[in-house]
This record gives C-alpha cells, structure tokens and sequence, in this order.
C-alpha cells in the first residue's frame, strides 16, 4: 500500500477456476473506449517504464499527505502536474475484471493516486468503490501449512523450497518478494504487464534501497541501525538462495542483489495484511493487491478494505456517513497509532502532522492535560484525540495532527480536585520549551538548512530526498509542540 507503500497486491497467471461476475469497465472508464485502439502492448519489465516519464514512487506523497480534519485547506496539484493514468493501466485491469465505480486513476510528480470523479453524498453504509478478484493478487498465508494464491508455482520448482525455508513470522517480506519475482517470470501473468506501472529501484523512497550516505543524512541512528540490518538480512537471503549453483530458473528471477532487495521493498511497501476466508478456512494472509495499492496513505482516511469471501473479491470501500467532492483523494490508513520511524522503515515517508508521533522527555515538568485540551478545543480519550471545530470560533487551522501527538506526548498531570496553580503552570510550559529547543540544537543543521539542500538539489536520489525530508519533519513537529506551549500559555485560563 510508493515507494513505499505506500504507501500495497497478488498475481495470477494460470487459472483453475474463475469468478463468476459480470464484466464491467473497471474506474471512470469514459475516455477508454476511444483508446482501446490505440493502446500499444507493454512490455514486460517491471522494472523499466516504457512512457519515458521521470514518474515519481506509487505511495503517499511526502508533502502533503491526505490529513483533512487537522490540515488547512490546501491547493490542489495543477492539472499540468495530475494527469489521468495511461490507457493500458485501465485496459490490463479491465481484461482481467478489475471492477471500480466512481473514482479515477491520476499520476502526477510523486506516482499515482486514487480520486473521486463524482461527488458522494454520505450514506449509512459503506460503499464499494473497487473490487479486485483473487486471481489477480499475490497472497501467501502468514502460517505453517502455508498457502498462496493464485497456484502458479508447479509441483517441484525450487523456489517452493526457497519460500518454505522461512520463517512465516518474521519472514513475510522475504516469501512476498520470492512469489512477486517469479510472477514476473511466468509467461502471461498479470503481473509481467502490472509491473511496468511499479516504481522502478531509483523511484522508490524505501530506506532498503538507500545507500549508507543517505542513512546518515537521517540523522537517527537507531532507524538508520534499523535499515542497515535489514539490508543485510536481505542482502544474505539473496546470497544464500541464489549462488553459482543453483538453477537457471531461479538464477533468472534475480541475477543480482539489487532486484532482489527492489523487490523486499516493493513487498514491504505494498502488502496488506488481513484475514482471508477461502471456503471454510480463515486465515491470516499478506496480500499484494493490484490498483489497491494505488491508494495513498491518510492519518484520517475516507476509505477501508473488505474481504467478500463468497466470490472471493477484496473490496474498497467508502467509509459509512463520508462525504467526498468531485476531485478528493481516495486514502486509507497504512499503519495504525505508529511513529514516522516505523513508516519510514516500512514504506518510505514520513509525515509532520503524525498524530502518533512522540517526543521524549527527560525533566519532571508537567502540564495539566485537562487544561491544554480546553485551550486548543480537543476532545476525546488519548487514543482517540481530535480537534472539536465545534467549540472553536471560526477555523483554528493551528490545530493538527502534530497538536493532537502533543496532546499525547506531553508530560501531563490531570487532577479533578486540585486546580493548577497559574505561576507552576506557566513555567512548566517554559521548560518543556527549552527541552525542545534543546533536541533541535542538537540535530547537525537546522529546519532552514534541510529546506535549502532540498530546494538546492531537485536531482537528488529519491532515498535521499525522503531521508531529509524525515529529519525536517521531525523538526517541524518539534517546532509545532514550542508554538503550541507559547500558545497555551498565551490562552490558558484559570
């Protein structure tokens, strides 16, 4: 579920069995008919683009990531900048009935997106707005006795083998990229033509693929530690599996580490976990699910997945009671209550209004949380914090997602019976300012410097670009939690 991953899917190349279900055009396929005709075979290498575009990763965007209930209004790309997607990327899905209802595939400098293409009143139940059958997903059951589908691997192949010597609770990444690769092998697969709409190895932001001068451009040792060892697991998986002696049809599949590892990345970036029901038996699955991974990452997401286990379909569909425009991005949510660490080490971006993330502090100063809550108009228990608009003013686009994470993060003291005393409250306030200001001390440079090397070098590599834009991030956050303590100190009544 870019690149990462994301934010993301399944193959199919031989089928026993088929789904029985009406052929429909799949998205808003208006235009398609006029270029049916037109549209060239592609060819098949995942890892080249044959349009000759410099096209930026699938996942979430790293500027502006969908966060539309603690984010001001933002403009919107230029069409110049947000093109519908290629022809054939509709006609593959559209052959092998790939069903989608109001909504259009858009690409644009940072990969493709999802958007509505009609306005959608809220209703009291969700809405489908994709359906994918498994005959087009990659899937493989996180258990022993493992499973996969579709069955494309004949009895007796190595690579059988290779995925059944990992471990299926650690390892899933690793058995994901083995049955991505040798999808791309089959002749006919989906995924031969599916592949070519992939982010190439230097369009993914994934940290796997990052070299060790863009691991210290960080400036976190412990995600930089975190990355480096899983280049080297997946480095060794490589090594052990696909030495001099093996078959030509393994050797094939990944003649070199670097497409192994492109491969774990778009694995890892990619792959939705969830219970699959087949039948009578459930089980949990890690599935790469073709166009659903198109759907970028949202802290407060518009859509959600459904497994339809009577004809075997994954569904999208629109959140109950949602109202979308002509225009908005379809999204959902990646990762639940996780830090910008653990998206980074998963799909490549990070975000500066992640409502998750923390701040470590090391004082005994303390807030009083009922208190800061009332200044900035928050409501709810901690794991469910949002900015109320109706006991606001006006639109207080102060308030977000970085907000929300203060809110979580801060040292806080709540005591119904005891009043904080004005004096107490304010210094408290002042020290977790300088404690703050402390952290942004000691990064090696400062947020004005990271937005010049950015400005300064458009031609960087892409892990580069993400892994400063990760450092900034984390900045402004910091700088957000000091205005917002200034803030509260400014408001705060007793």
């Amino acid at each position: 579920m870019a690149s990462l991953p994301f934010r993301h899917p399944t193959p199919s190349i031989l089928f026993n069995h088929k789904v029985n279900v009406p052929l429909l055009l799949p998205l808003d396929l208006k235009h398609l008919s006029r270029f049916t005709n037109s549209c060239s075979p592609q060819p098949n290498n995942p890892l080249h683009r044959h349009r000759g575009k410099n096209i930026r990763p699938i996942k979430a965007s790293l500027e502006t990531l969908p966060f539309r209930l603690f984010e001001p209004p933002q403009v919107e790309d230029s069409p110049s900048e947000l093109e519908p997607a290629d022809p054939d990327f509709y006609r593959i899905g559209y052959v092998r009935s790939v069903r989608a209802y109001g909504v259009e595939f858009k690409e644009g400098p940072n990969g493709f997106g999802v958007f509505a293409s009609r306005d959608v009143e809220p209703l009291r139940r969700a809405r489908i707005i994709m359906e994918i059958p498994l005959e087009l997903m990659l899937t493989i059951s996180q258990r022993v006795p493992w499973m996969f589908f579709p069955d494309i691997i004949p009895i007796g192949h190595p690579i059988f083998d290779i995925i059944n010597s990992t471990n299926p609770e650690t390892d899933w990444d690793l058995r994901l990229a083995c049955l991505l690769l040798f999808a791309f092998d089959c002749e006919g697969n989906f995924w031969q033509l599916y592949g070519d709409f992939l982010p190439s190895a230097d369009e993914c932001t994934n940290l796997l693929l990052a070299t060790k001068e863009d691991l210290l451009e960080l400036q976190d040792e412990n995600l930089a530690l975190n990355m480096t060892k899983q280049q080297q697991r997946a480095f060794e998986f490589w090594e052990k599996n696909w030495h001099s002696a093996v078959p030509l049809k393994i050797k094939r599949l990944a003649r070199d580490p670097e497409r192994f590892i492109w491969a774990v990345s778009i694995a890892q970036s990619r792959c939705l976990s969830m219970k699959m029901r087949i039948g009578a038996l459930v089980q949990d699955a890690n599935m790469l699910v073709p166009y659903a991974d198109m759907l970028n990452h949202s802290f407060q997401p518009n859509c959600f997945f459904h497994w339809r286990f009577k004809d075997r379909m994954l569904e999208v569909m629109i959140n109950a009671g949602q109202r979308i425009k002509k225009g908005d991005e379809m999204t959902i949510n990646y990762m639940s209550a996780e830090k910008n660490n653990m998206y980074m080490e998963r799909y490549g971006f990070s975000s500066p209004t992640n409502p998750w993330d923390v701040i470590q502090f090391s004082g005994n100063s303390q807030i009083h949380l009922d208190s800061f809550l009332s200044v900035f108009n928050i409501s709810g228990l901690p794991d469910e914090f949002y900015y109320n608009s109706r006991l606001s003013d006006g639109d207080d686009s102060f308030v977000n997602g970085a907000v929300i994470a203060a809110a979580r993060t801060l040292p806080t003291w709540s005591d119904g019976d005891m009043p904080p005393v004005p004096s107490i409250e304010r210094k408290a306030a002042k020290e977790l300012q300088e404690e703050c200001q402390h952290m942004l001390a000691e990064f090696p440079t400062t947020l004005n410097e990271d937005q010049q090397i950015l400005d300064s070098n458009p031609e960087a590599s892409r892990t580069r670009e993400t892994a400063i834009r990760y450092r900034l991030h984390r900045k402004l956050y910091l700088e957000k939690v000091i205005r917002a303590l200034e803030l509260y100190q400014e408001r705060i009544l007793f």
